[in-house]
This record gives C-alpha cells, structure tokens and sequence, in this order.
C-alpha cells in the first residue's frame, strides 16, 4: 500500500514539475512575440536546464532562443543556437542556414556565411523570391571577401531570376566596370579571366576535404576519394576497337558514388569518467582504411562537445548536399557510450555529467542527433558504427545508466553496426586496436565482399578470438549493394 502511495505521490510531483517547466516555455514564446527578447533568453535558458521539460519541444525552444540572440546581437550564441536546431531538426532549415549566415558576416566569418549562404540557397531555391535575395546577399559577401568573379556572377544569377531588380542591377554594373578595369592591368588580367565556379552549386567530386519569422564547426582531417579517370590516347582508342566488349567491372559500376565519413576516437577522458587505451588509435587506423576505400573523412580525436556538434553540423551539410542515388554516408565512433531512456549517447572528453539530466545535455544522442539527421540526408546508404560499449562511465549515476548500448529503431537505408550485442560489453583491447576495430580493418580490407559479408567475417573473427564471450551486433535495412575495396 505504502509502494502504490510513493509512486502515486512520485506520478504527481511528475506531473506538476511537467507543468511548471511548460510555463516556462510560454513564458518565453510570449516574452518573444512581444519584443522582450532578454526575458525571452532567461525563460528559455532556464527551460532548458529542467529535467522533467517535454524534450519534443527543445528544437522550438534553441530556435526561438537563437532569434533572440540574433535580435540583441548576441550573434555568437545565436549561432550556437542556430547550429542547435538544425541538428535536431527543425522544419525550417532553409531560414535557419539564412539567419546563421547573416550572423556569421556580423562577426566577420566570411569564409562560414558563404557556406551557410549556399545552403540557404539549396533549401529555399524553388522560392524565386528568396533566392534572388540570397545570390544578393552573398554577392556582396564574395565582394568584402575581394572575389569579384564570383560576386559578379551571383548578381548575375539573381538578375535571371528577378530582372530589373535595383540592388543587383547597381551592383552588377559596378563591379562590371571594375573587373573590366582590372583586365586591362597586366598582374591581374590572369586573375580576371579564371573560369566561372557555380559556388550554389555541390563541389567536383575531387574536392578535398518555425516559423518563418525573418528570411532566413577541431582537429579535423579532410581527404577525397581518388576519382580521376584514366583518358586514352587515339591510338588506345583504335586499339581497343578490336578488343572483346567485356562485363564493367565492380568498380566501374560504383565509379561515380561519393563517399562522405565522419570518424570520431576519444581516448582521453578525465579521471572522473576514465580514460581509455585504444579509441584515438582505432578512429585514426579507420580513418585512413576509408580514405583507401575512396572515402572523403573527417576526423575527429579526443573531441569535446562543441567540436563534435560542429563535425556534425558539417558532415550532415555534405550529404544533404549530395546525389540521392550516388551519396553514401558513414559514421564510426570509437570511445565512452551509454544507455539511458532507451538512447544510445556518445560521450565527449568534456562531459561534465553528475546527475541524471546532464547526460541529454552534455552527451550526443546517436538515434536522435545522428542517425536521424542520416536518415533525412540524400544519401542512399547510411553506416553507423559503433565501438562504444564499454563499461557504465557513470557509475554514481548507476540506477538510470543502462549496461552496454541499446539497440536502435533501424531507419531506411541504414546499416548499424555494435561492437558487441545490446545491453553488453566489450573491452577496450590490450593491443593498438580494440578486438572489434581490429577486425573490421581487416575485413574491410578484402575486396569485392559486400557489407553484410564484411560484418559477418568480423562477428566469426572477434567470437573465436573472444572466446565466444563478445558477439558483435548489427541491424539493416538497406536496399542496394555496397563494397568498400572493389579489388
């Protein structure tokens, strides 16, 4: 009887804190709609510290938050926000990438406005409207940044599309005059007459590495998959006319698929969490078996949340940006990962985790932030991988922390790959790699075996070498084939 009273009382403390944090949140709307950007700050910043908030509204709250930063020019916490809501999400990510943009030129991060000008761009193209603004906007960006050419040719375009348009048409001319100008210079003639780049357009495929209120980043490594293609000579050419037509071969057939990884390793963790031996040798051993399997990588190692969520942010900007038939992405993470409220987190060197709320607000949730953006991607075929069940790395919080890591909703087009079955654990390894790592660089290594092949040689490998103590997991839901080594 005393047991039905507790959870009773518990059902009712519930229920009314779930209330209290809600006031909050009008709080903070109303606070915003009439004009009180700075209260609005205050209410939704400390609706976010609130455990018992409906987490289905946080995506609103970052964004709301995130325009009244951008109203009291606060715009580096804007775009923190901003960075926020994409990840999680929100519906209106063409105004988001507009109003980041917008940010970054207050701040004098050019080089990042142009980047969030053009993904503006590629979210808002079919609104004619937006768009010409848009061309206008980062023309003038490509103007501060002194290249002419290419602000010449936004205003161009923009000009296509809204003939007539006082702003672009003053601009285009001005700076007609002043590349004409400049052709006529000898030192800068060679300059002037570099080819036209669409920059709205997604890179060559040998590239390195709400409401609709207003319009609308580490240690990392890039690489780019090899994909020059051999020209023949005309005497190849006559040759090869008397050959025998044969089969294309493996590689002929995925010669045009680009591959976008982001490769995450953290090893050195605080003593609070405990550090770990392997993860930094195992995320850069990855790293360069994708880049020899034609990957384009970014990695990652001992990174903290605000350099994981900006590796995030720009990974998930590639694969939106690419082929939906061509475009495969694949994410590895190697390092401290734990189960809570049926959420697989994977946690940054800098985790200040004490109490239960801290793991949603210091700690990456894998389905939520990362498969979900995957799955929303162009991307054909989603890989995550996941060598993160080791021990509880919380063990104060050991009542709501989960052994092991979960296993996840399988999204569409997406392979998921554990180190070890739901709800175990694995080792962290006694030689550089851990055992799973190890060998799944083997496997990835023999060519012409497709992806199920691969994982499956791994589970065969790491059960016997375990001494069946560590069964590896993985789930699919793929369409399609997928090599990593042709030949």
């Amino acid at each position: 009887m005393n047991r039905i009273f507790i959870l009773i009382t518990l059902l009712c403390i519930t229920i009314f804190s779930s209330q209290a944090q809600f006031k909050l949140y009008e709080r903070g709307h109303d606070s915003y709609t009439s004009g009180k950007y700075d209260d609005a700050i205050k209410n939704f910043s400390e609706y976010l510290t609130k455990y018992t908030r409906d987490k289905a509204l946080d995506v609103e709250v970052y964004y709301l938050r995130a325009l009244s930063y951008y109203k009291t020019n606060d715009f580096k916490n804007a775009i923190a926000d901003f960075e926020e809501t994409l990840l999680l999400n929100h519906e209106n990510a063409g105004n988001i990438y507009w109003f980041k943009a917008k940010s970054n030129e207050k701040i004098g991060a050019n080089q990042d406005a142009i980047r969030d000008y053009s993904n503006a761009i590629r979210e808002l193209g079919s609104d004619k409207a937006a768009k010409s603004k848009l061309l206008y906007e980062r023309g003038l960006v490509y103007v501060k940044m002194n290249e002419l050419v290419s602000a010449k040719e936004d205003f161009q375009s923009g000009l296509l599309i809204s003939p007539g348009n006082g702003d672009l048409t003053r601009e285009f001319n001005k700076l007609d005059k002043v590349i004409l100008t400049s052709r006529s210079t000898p030192e800068n003639s060679s300059k002037a007459n570099q080819p036209v780049v669409k920059k709205d357009q997604p890179p060559a495929k040998n590239n390195t590495v709400a409401k609709k209120d207003e319009p609308t980043k580490s240690n990392v490594v890039d690489s780019s998959p090899n994909n020059s293609k051999s020209i023949k000579t005309p005497v190849e050419q006559t040759a090869s006319s008397h050959t025998v037509i044969t089969q294309p071969s493996l590689a002929d057939a995925y010669k045009d698929e680009m591959r976008y990884a982001l490769v995450i390793g953290n090893s050195a963790y605080p003593k609070t969490i405990g550090a770990l031996k392997n993860p930094v040798n195992d995320a850069t051993d990855m790293a360069k078996e994708l880049q020899n399997s034609n990957f384009q990588v970014d990695l990652l190692t001992n990174a903290t949340y605000g350099q994981i969520r900006a590796a995030l942010l720009k990974f998930k900007e590639k694969i939106d940006a690419g082929d939906p038939e061509k475009t495969v992405a694949l994410f590895y993470f190697a390092g401290h990962g734990l189960q809570h409220e049926q959420e697989n987190y994977l946690v940054p060197i800098d985790a200040a985790v004490e109490f239960e709320d801290d793991i949603s607000r210091y700690c990456f949730p894998a389905q939520r932030m990362v498969l979900a953006n995957m799955e929303r991607s162009n991307a054909r075929m989603n890989i995550l991988i996941l060598d993160a069940c080791r021990n509880n790395p919380f063990p104060a919080l050991n009542r709501s922390v989960e052994q092991g890591l979960g296993e996840m909703r399988r999204a569409r087009g997406s392979f998921i790959a554990y180190a070890t079955a739901p709800g175990s654990v694995a080792s962290d390894g006694s030689g550089r790699n851990g055992l799973y790592t190890q060998e799944l660089l083997k496997a990835i290594r023999k060519p012409g075996l497709t992806i199920e092949q691969v994982f499956k040689e791994v589970r065969s490998n790491v059960l016997r070498l375990s001494g069946d103590k560590q069964n590896t997991w993985d789930s699919s839901n793929i369409i399609g084939e997928f090599y990593f080594r042709f030949n």
